[in-house]
């Protein structure tokens, strides 16, 4: 009988202990894990205007691997929003010729604009902007530059642009094009001048930069034409094959 009621309680336990081994909760293991929110948020974008560098994207473009590089001298003197040889004013902004047009194609093709500076600064009267330029050239001289591009690696084509100053480049874009090796790169001249287009300016880019495919179709524009030069602008760019 004591045998008999030992089994009836041992079978009763074995019972009563898978019941609870049902019921428990399931480990971290068997959990359906979530994102971390960190995953599904916005990223930040990267900011653009680092130390000694000027470039400038155009919002919501899509070219990234296009940068628009220009130098660009607009007189100062009697700057009152009045146009002279070397500058146009629109809208009230008072800007260098070179960087009308630079601005031009940018609104054309997208990418990031890079304005080339000096750590010297250039007169600003006409005549003596002449002179100090004619010194420069006949120098041979290599002004340093103020803003540097940081990620050239990131662009494909370069659009370059200068005045065209004594038949040939400022010495600043010697500078420029002496700094960084854009084998492989596209180069696309443009200039703003005052009867002499580019002068032999492509050649000596193509000597600069032997390893770059330079563009010898580029585009120059007359200082008597610089306000009404967009359509042009625009033209050009789309006869490169270059769009948006």
């Amino acid at each position: 009988m004591k045998r008999t009621l030992a089994v009836i309680l041992s079978v009763f336990m074995i019972f009563a202990l898978a019941a609870c081994g049902n019921n428990d909760t399931p480990s971290a293991d068997n959990t359906t894990k979530q994102p971390p929110a960190s995953d599904t948020s916005t990223p930040e974008s990267p900011d653009e205007s680092t130390s000694g560098t000027e470039v400038i994207p155009t919002e919501g473009q899509t070219n990234g691997n296009i940068l628009i590089a220009y130098f660009t001298m607009p007189e100062s003197d009697g700057v009152d929003a009045v146009a002279s040889a070397s500058r146009v004013v629109k809208g009230g902004e008072v800007l260098g010729n070179t960087q009308f047009i630079a601005q031009a194609i940018q609104k054309t093709v997208g990418g990031d604009l890079f304005a080339i500076e000096t750590v010297q600064e250039y007169p600003g009267d006409h005549d003596n902007l002449l002179d100090f330029s004619e010194r420069e050239k006949a120098e041979n001289v290599r002004p340093e530059l103020s803003t540097h591009v940081e990620k050239m690696d990131d662009y494909d084509v370069i659009f370059l642009g200068y005045p065209n100053w004594w038949g040939d480049m400022p010495m600043p874009l010697y500078t420029f094009l002496e700094e960084y090796d854009l084998s492989g790169k596209k180069i696309i001249p443009f200039a703003t001048h005052d009867g002499s287009r580019f002068s032999r300016t492509i050649r000596t880019i193509e000597d600069l930069q032997p390893n770059a495919t330079v563009v010898k179709d580029g585009l120059t524009v007359t200082r008597n034409s610089i306000v009404d030069a967009e359509g042009d602008v625009n033209e050009w760019v789309q006869s490169l094959g270059i769009t948006k």
